[in-house]
């Protein structure tokens, strides 16, 4: 499910750039990062499992890395309703 989530984040990221427009440079570069970690890490999970990095599972699969990625999406779903994107 996290997969599927980031795929769809990432193509509508690549399709609509302008949703982060609304946001002042303070506060997009931190949203950035949170979406390089989110993305990274649910992009990277199944490797990570295939390839059996233990080291890298066990820090891709904190509650806090689940959590990233929902609230990634979050901020993404909120801008794009506050901006009027659909």
């Amino acid at each position: 499910m996290s997969l599927l989530s980031a795929a769809l984040l990432a193509v509508w990221w690549l399709w609509r750039p302008e949703v982060m427009e609304i946001l002042p440079l303070s506060l997009r570069l931190p949203v950035v990062a949170l979406g390089v970690w989110a993305l990274g890490a649910a992009f990277i999970r199944p490797v990570a499992q295939d390839m059996e990095l233990y080291r890298l599972l066990v820090l891709i699969n904190t509650a806090w890395t689940h959590a990233a990625l929902w609230g990634f999406a979050s901020i993404t779903l909120g801008l794009a309703v506050y901006r009027g994107i659909g």
